[in-house]
């Protein structure tokens, strides 16, 4: 076995059903007095319904921010920081998904308040001390243990109402962050079993989700075990994204979101294949690439394969950056940032031409291959 070095460090995490409920006595771990709640406009009700847990049980006074948006633009964080200033708030509650986990990550790195994650989408961003912010429409990533939320509360109540589209693209999103973490540059053999894990459970759970997106009354039992089991994939997905680094796929996710302000975890979904197929060549991948045909159904040994049959069973395949809102002319723009300063490390060399047929092969909507 190959020397490797493995160093942990997650957030509190409280995982079942029901445990929103418990948010008063884990808020009383911070003692704090005035907590900022955050959400996206679409989110609102989902913030007041924690509002009301936290008032009733009078631990905490709240003020709602509800203007979390995509890729965490800078001034939006400014207006908030702002917002908690005026309320004296002394604690963070991020209720949502990447957008507002981001933004709870921003305020918290900035003013050192305390941050509690309530997810309800599978992005793994509240498992992970990376933080990236939209400035000027350019998107940059940091990493700190600072920016890792303090504790995170997962109920899987909360994802019963999650459009079956979203539960996809999430999905997938998550799946993403344990892909490259099985070739990432510091990987290890902990983290190896955490991705294959998380791989294996969400191509179990997404696909039965799915299936029963239409299902009668008799049928909740089964969604409520599948959305458990994609949520305990997802958490080992973020643990694996917030652990080692990554690699050509977050690099094009984020250069591309940043860019043109596409939706991060669509971008996931239409990229995801195409990094694969890069890469699958590239001799440091190898071990990496059969770990990754080993968990996903349908490969006969072939990781490319098994991301495209995937994408069959959850008619995702369909997808790309055009139907995105890209424009064409931006697969030359979004190649040189992608090749330029801070590029992350990857099992292969970052070709221009092969980088380039990658954004194009996606902006089209080609199904992925092997020969890039």
């Amino acid at each position: 076995m190959d020397t490797f070095e493995y160093i942990s460090a997650t957030p509190r995490v409280l995982f079942g059903s029901g445990t929103l409920e418990q948010l008063p006595s884990m808020l009383q771990t911070f003692k704090t007095k005035t907590v900022l709640i955050l959400c996206t406009p679409q989110q609102v009700s989902t913030a007041e319904t924690v509002q009301k847990i936290i008032t009733d049980a009078g631990v905490a006074e709240s003020a709602i921010f509800s203007k979390a948006a995509m890729h965490t633009p800078t001034h939006i964080t400014d207006r908030a920081v702002l917002f908690a200033q005026e309320n004296k708030v002394d604690g963070i509650v991020s209720v949502g998904g990447g957008s507002t986990v981001g933004l709870g990550k921003a305020i918290s790195i900035r003013t050192g308040l305390p941050h509690l994650c309530i997810p309800t989408t599978y992005a793994g961003s509240e498992m992970t001390p990376i933080l990236g912010e939209t400035e000027n429409g350019r998107k940059t990533t940091r990493r700190d243990p600072k920016i890792l939320p303090t504790a995170v509360l997962y109920d899987v109540d909360l994802f019963a109402t999650l459009p079956v589209g979203l539960t996809v693209f999430s999905g997938i999103n998550a799946i993403a962050h344990a892909v490259e973490a099985l070739y990432a540059s510091n990987t290890n053999p902990v983290i190896q079993l955490f991705a294959c894990e998380g791989i294996r459970v969400l191509c179990e759970a997404l696909p039965a989700l799915l299936q029963s997106s239409e299902a009668s009354q008799q049928d909740l039992l089964p969604q409520k075990a599948a959305r458990e089991k994609a949520l305990y994939g997802a958490w080992l997905c973020g643990i694996c994204l917030g652990s080692v680094d990554m690699a050509l796929h977050h690099k094009l996710c984020h250069t591309l979101g940043g860019l043109f302000n596409l939706p991060h975890a669509e971008t996931h979904v239409v990229l995801l294949p195409h990094a694969v197929a890069y890469n699958a060549s590239a001799p440091a991948a190898a071990g990496a690439m059969a770990k990754l045909a080993s968990v996903l159904p349908d490969a006969e040994g072939d990781a490319v394969r098994g991301i495209n049959a995937l994408y069959r069973r959850l008619r995702t395949s369909q997808l790309s950056l055009g139907g995105l809102r890209m424009p064409e002319t931006g697969i030359d723009e979004a190649c040189d940032a992608a090749l330029g300063s801070n590029r992350y490390k990857n099992p292969r060399e970052l070709e221009r031409d092969g980088v380039r047929e990658l954004i194009r092969r996606a902006w089209a909507g080609e199904q992925a291959r092997r020969d890039l």
